[in-house]
């Protein structure tokens, strides 16, 4: 018959003290003498011991872990944005919960009521759409909440993001630069924030030219490469008046699945239609034509809301922030010359 697990006890008969001195060594080492601590940690070592945090959570009411929710886990822009904030969070003693909402307002839900029952210390989330209320109930049971890649109310909320009206301002003004007057911004679903600021900053570098310069649009249901072949395909079959000299797709992966989608239909890029993406994640430089994007500091975006999350769970006044960075154009080939 297989022994059960070490417990709490035989550490401390191990160890030589109280109870509450592992207890102590394992919450508050700052309690307990060095020499102390040495021989808890001996003991913890030769028994193999594991503490049940179940248990603590029961105790405190909440656990050392804090959920992070993403709009598609798929995309390389989130497992970076997840990169800086394991790191932040690895250097509290804390886990991270990874959840993806595949950005469907049902599935977000069902994440946010999961993270609750598990009492994590807070939710970093990058909301489908905030509008419907999930995320301010979430914080009024009691749960901080930051938002990622989303500017958030100053009042009740702290929130990290990119200056997404000027990305889409230097997007569009590089493509007016290079002699395009006729751009499609290829993005969806416009209930995403990101998208819609993404839209408009390019409306007004359009609206603010002294060129004679159409902007339209694209809708697509998602911010996947599906949803970008889908639309090269829907571009790739324009008539010659209909179609675009350049496209501005509302993040990369959406630019790589133009990208192919119109390869296959025997378009150059950039001789036939210029391509520029967002988010600048690491295919896009590896890609078959190198593409323009704008990028985002990704890790420092996720490393930055976590910051943010554990300042919310530990200061007694404290003040909500709203962090913007700003975006900055990478020119690669994929734009590089005009039609």
């Amino acid at each position: 018959m297989a022994r059960s697990s070490p417990n709490i006890r035989e550490v401390a008969v191990r160890a030589g003290v109280s109870v509450g001195t592992v207890s102590n060594v394992l919450n508050r080492p700052e309690l307990v003498a060095e020499q102390t601590r040495e021989r808890v940690h001996a003991a913890i070592t030769a028994l193999g011991f594991v503490r049940n945090d179940s248990a603590r959570q029961l105790r405190v009411g909440q656990s050392r872990t804090i959920g992070l929710v993403v709009l598609d886990v798929a995309n390389p822009f989130f497992t970076d944005v997840a990169r800086g904030v394991e790191d932040l969070a690895n250097r509290h003693g804390l886990a991270v919960i990874l959840c993806n909402s595949d950005e469907n307002p049902q599935k977000e839900a069902s994440n946010l009521d999961l993270l609750a029952e598990m009492r994590v210390q807070g939710v970093l989330i990058n909301p489908v759409d905030e509008s419907d209320g999930r995320v301010a109930a979430l914080r009024e049971r009691g749960t901080p909440v930051v938002l990622f890649d989303r500017c958030g109310d100053p009042v009740n909320e702290c929130s990290v993001a990119v200056d997404d009206l000027l990305g889409g301002r230097l997007a569009a003004q590089h493509l007016i630069d290079s002699g395009h007057r006729a751009i499609l911004f290829v993005g969806g679903p416009a209930t995403l924030q990101q998208v819609r600021e993404r839209h408009d900053g390019a409306l007004n570098a359009v609206l603010t030219s002294d060129a004679d310069v159409d902007l339209r649009v694209l809708a697509t249901p998602a911010l996947n490469v599906a949803a970008g072949r889908a639309a090269g395909d829907e571009i790739a079959a324009m008539s010659a008046s209909e179609l675009p000299s350049a496209v501005f797709c509302a993040n990369d992966m959406l630019a790589l699945g133009v990208l192919q989608a119109l390869t296959y239909a025997g378009l150059r890029v950039p001789q036939d239609l210029a391509i520029v993406g967002y988010d600048d994640i690491d295919f896009a430089a590896a890609a078959a034509v190198p593409l323009t994007s704008v990028r985002q500091p990704r890790q420092l975006l996720g490393r930055t809301a976590a910051e943010l999350l554990l300042a919310e769970t530990t200061e007694v006044d404290h003040e909500h922030q709203q962090v913007v960075f700003e975006p900055e154009l990478v020119v690669r080939d994929s734009s590089r010359a005009s039609r």
